[in-house]
């Protein structure tokens, strides 16, 4: 944990499931569902800006699960531009946030369902920011927690196989996870209840803070306010 101004504790990892951008369209009287997509895209822009004002090390936003992709077809691809057009941004800025706050960033999922060219951008976000230490972005993109721990899985029989030992201990998983670090809190914006594939094995004593408020409202001011309840919770560990 790290300390922070009046006396807060923020969380060593936050996590955030970024629900309600199609329910924002609806709410706005917006034609298409991307338009939501789109003011969301807007929003991670500024959400980025406060945690790292904030000094919270690590931050995971889940953006793209394995089920979304199951979407009308040029929903999927409207989501893939718009992808492209933020984190083309974020590869050509060489002054913007990443830079500034020295911030690793990492592309989490099934990657090769994504197209060609934005799993290109990808990897050069991804070497480009390998050298900061500081801070660390995962971004959750075609990600699902049952890919995730299935993969566990097979990286641990193909050992099992290539060694004869059939053991399998909690670290042989932990350090097979795409995400090793565990999750302190997790903010899922939209108002349900639920985890949705997300982060399964990480999140196993995490607090997670559900707000009504759609991802496109999201403010700095709500963000404060969850870490202010996570401040409050006695933290047991399952003890």
């Amino acid at each position: 944990m790290v300390d922070i101004l009046h006396g807060l504790i923020v969380p060593n990892h936050l996590a955030v499931i970024l629900d309600g951008n199609r329910r924002w369209s609806r709410k706005e009287g917006k034609r298409y569902a991307w338009m939501g997509h789109r003011e969301g895209a807007r929003n991670v822009e500024r959400f980025l800006e406060w945690c790292m004002e904030l000094n919270i090390p690590q931050v995971s936003l889940y953006v793209l699960s394995t089920e979304n992709l199951e979407r009308p077809k040029r929903e999927v691809e409207e989501l893939f531009k718009l992808y492209y057009k933020y984190l083309e941004k974020m590869e050509k800025d060489e002054s913007g946030i990443l830079q500034k706050y020295e911030v690793k960033v990492r592309f989490v999922g099934d990657l090769s369902r994504l197209p060609p060219k934005l799993r290109r951008l990808a990897g050069k976000i991804m070497a480009k920011t390998a050298k900061y230490q500081k801070k660390a972005l995962n971004l959750l993109i075609a990600y699902g927690s049952q890919y995730e721990i299935t993969e566990v899985a097979k990286k641990i029989a193909k050992k099992a196989l290539k060694t004869g030992r059939v053991e399998v201990t909690k670290k042989d998983i932990e350090k097979n996870l795409l995400i090793p670090v565990p999750v302190d809190l997790v903010i899922r914006t939209g108002g349900y209840s639920r985890l949705s594939n997300f982060l399964l094995w990480q999140v196993a004593y995490a607090e997670m803070y559900v707000t009504n408020t759609l991802w496109p409202d999201f403010t700095k001011k709500e963000l404060i306010k969850a870490i202010r309840w996570f401040n409050k919770q006695q933290r047991n560990y399952g003890q």
